[in-house]
């Protein structure tokens, strides 16, 4: 696929490809690997600034994402990436194999820098989701501090944080400039922007921003970093569309491909119907999403692989709200068990309360959310957990945020299980198709696949 930046990414580009360091504060959905990947072919294969190209990510990310997106444009296709995950001797393996990129996930960060102690060969670290290492205190910060003078250049990815996570900025920006524009501690950052909220006598609970403090933080790390605010600026369209597709584990394929074949084999000799179709989709649809119920209406988990990527969304949001939409009662609770600090939209005051920004993530059901609610106020960021075949509830339910009165452009992602009915509903979705005809062909089509 080739790549056609906005103008945005080609500064961005631009940015990493021009000075040491640099954090892409943007929210996801907007490229900011692609970008980073653009500015490493360049300075690996042009200019010949690096040599050798370290990646730190989550888990998920590190096993698929920067895999995916390479192969995936024309211009980075060619760059080689050794994934240093798994048990010690396979990372092992990994970092000796002849790559441009080496991608580990944050974890293993400490054992990376003792293995190779002072003889670390990494010209050029990449770091994504860069607010994973906003506590000074972790193992995984003081470990890439130790080399961040043997560290030539350096990238810091991560959504926009909202001015109640600043207080976590400092150990990010270290990492990038070694204590430049924030100050050397934690301590001496603290003291210069933040007042004590909540305190017991000599200890502080909660921190406060200084007045003012917010626009000095901005203003100092601004030269740095490529954006605090992307509504200031970015030239975007108003509704951004972030697919976040899900590789399941071989146990979870084959138990999927196995129902899809027991539900659908039956109907190979016969027509199958809007009804019978519909039942049908269902049942492959809670398998996409995790859990299905059984004959005696028991809950069966059947992965995580959602809840997994959910989680990257929620951090990679950095403290804003996030909206989820879900379809299925075990779906809800699930999310549930997951995320304490989810909460259901049931009764009006608990839209006043997410329009006041007091609510970080609002669980609700497309359903139940449709024509007449105003939630922009509180948000701009949409996961749909689960999708649906009803393309007004899906655009009904978007328009909740997606509407007259939203500051910020809307983000919705959607969470796609690879190679199930999900990537058909999709499909449908993007090409505006009618819900019921689109599931019938849909499954007519899957029936199709696996009678041959």
């Amino acid at each position: 696929m080739e790549f056609k930046p906005h103008a945005y990414q080609a500064y961005a580009i631009e940015r990493i490809i021009q000075y040491p360091a640099a954090g892409l504060f943007l929210d996801m959905g907007m490229g900011k690997t692609v970008s980073t990947l653009t500015a490493v072919a360049d300075l690996l294969h042009d200019s010949f600034e690096v040599s050798k190209v370290l990646v730190i990510a989550p888990k998920r990310v590190a096993e698929d994402t920067w895999s995916r997106e390479t192969e995936k444009w024309d211009h980075t296709r060619y760059l080689k990436v050794s994934k240093v995950l798994g048990p010690e001797k396979k990372r092992i393996q990994a970092l000796n194999a002849k790559a441009d990129m080496y991608v580990i996930n944050r974890e293993n960060v400490e054992w990376l820098v003792n293995y190779y102690g002072k003889h670390w060969p990494f010209d050029m670290v990449v770091i994504d989701e860069l607010s994973s290492f906003k506590s000074s205190k972790a193992r995984r910060f003081k470990a890439l501090r130790k080399v961040r003078p043997l560290i030539k250049r350096i990238v810091g990815l991560t959504g926009t944080p909202a001015p109640n996570s600043l207080i976590d900025l400092w150990p990010q920006l270290y990492l990038l400039d070694q204590g430049e524009r924030l100050g050397k501690t934690m301590t001496g950052y603290r003291e210069r922007y933040f007042s004590p909220d909540q305190r017991d006598r000599h200890i502080v609970y909660s921190w406060k921003l200084k007045p003012e403090a917010e626009k000095a933080i901005h203003d100092k790390i601004a030269d740095v970093c490529i954006s605090m605010q992307a509504k200031d600026w970015l030239e975007l369209p108003d509704r951004i569309n972030n697919n976040v597709n899900i590789q399941l584990d071989q146990k979870a394929k084959e138990k999927y491909k196995q129902l899809e074949r027991d539900l659908l084999l039956p109907f190979s000799e016969s027509d199958v119907v809007a009804d019978t179709a519909a039942v049908l989709s269902n049942k492959l649809l809670q398998m996409a999403n995790g859990a299905v119920y059984d004959e005696n209406k028991e809950v069966q988990v059947i992965h995580d692989a959602k809840l997994d990527a959910l989680e990257d969304i929620i951090e990679a949001a950095n403290g804003k709200p996030v909206l989820v939409f879900y379809t299925y009662k075990h779906d809800l609770e699930r999310i549930q068990q997951r995320f304490k600090q989810a909460k259901t939209l049931d009764t009006s005051d608990d839209i006043a309360e997410w329009n006041k920004g007091n609510i970080p993530m609002l669980l609700a059901h497309p359903a139940s959310a449709g024509h007449g609610l105003n939630l922009q106020a509180g948000g701009h960021i949409i996961v749909w957990f689960g999708l649906t075949w009803s393309l007004e509830l899906y655009q009904q339910a978007n328009a909740r945020l997606d509407r007259q009165g939203q500051e910020n452009h809307v983000i919705v992602h959607h969470l796609v299980a690879e190679g199930t009915i999900d990537e058909d509903v999709l499909k449908a979705l993007q090409g505006k198709a009618v819900g019921q005809n689109a599931l019938l062909e849909a499954v007519k089509a899957r029936l199709e696949r696996i009678s041959c």
